[in-house]
């Protein structure tokens, strides 16, 4: 970990759940974090949670990655503030109750905006920020056990909707970025990391209640990130799959 030492990672989502918890144990590192979510009192809780020393180096901006102008202007103070973007964890997802047939074609919007775009638009600006300065960084997705080909919860559990479609997407956004940032002689690499059930906010109680232990946690999915991060500059960590121990899907 030590060649990101005092560089900077974009963390989306980072109010509460997996983003939360990467923010802890990225900053924890010595690396600069920059959390982006449209709940800056969360991000302030989680600032006050660290040491005294690890809170200069954690920042926060106000910032929706569904809405294009936002994630550019996030991006562009850290461009100024900062000095750029070394890593991105895009990890902001959202998930709305329906079936993909008829649901309220708003929600399917938002849901598509979120999950998707907003990727698109933070490995965008991460990207353009690495490639001006020629620096070898990190674009991590964090994706979901959902978009995984032969994904089935069965008929009995609630449909998971657009959800699916937009994660399975981010499975195609990884493999992509990879081929393209090979054709573009670059040393950036991409990391896709699909956990199963994680006892988040996104998740109801009653699943929780139905699944008891076997769900992971956030700090899970974060060991993850750290681990993909401390690979060597040669090694990528194409993708990771994470299932709770006697998970099904």
């Amino acid at each position: 970990m030590n060649r990101w030492q005092n560089r900077v990672a974009v963390v989306t989502g980072a109010s509460s759940g997996i983003g939360a918890a990467c923010a802890k144990l990225i900053v924890a590192a010595g690396i600069q974090v920059v959390g982006l979510a449209r709940r800056t009192h969360r991000m302030e809780e989680l600032k006050q949670t660290l040491p005294a020393e690890q809170q200069t180096r954690f920042h926060y901006k106000q910032c929706d990655v569904s809405q294009e102008r936002e994630v550019s202007a996030a991006f562009d103070w850290i461009e100024q503030t900062l000095g750029g973007t070394d890593i991105l964890v895009s990890n902001a997802g959202i998930l709305r109750e329906g079936n993909l047939v008829d649901m309220p074609l708003s929600d399917i919007g938002v849901v598509v905006s979120t999950n998707l775009m907003g990727s698109i638009y933070c490995l965008q600006n991460a990207l353009k920020s690495m490639r001006k300065r020629n620096f070898p960084g990190h674009l991590i997705f964090i994706n979901s056990t959902a978009g995984l080909p032969g994904y089935n919860p069965g008929p009995v559990e609630p449909s998971l909707n657009i959800y699916t479609p937009t994660k399975f997407a981010l499975n195609a956004v990884n493999e992509i970025c990879r081929q393209e940032l090979i054709t573009l002689k670059t040393k950036v690499k991409t990391t896709n990391i699909s956990p199963g059930w994680v006892s988040t906010e996104i998740v109801p109680d009653e699943t929780k209640a139905q699944l008891g232990d076997v769900i992971l946690q956030a700090d899970d999915v974060a060991n993850a990130v750290m681990y993909a991060l401390s690979t060597p500059p040669h090694a990528q960590v194409q993708e990771i799959t994470l299932r709770a121990v006697g998970e099904w899907f």
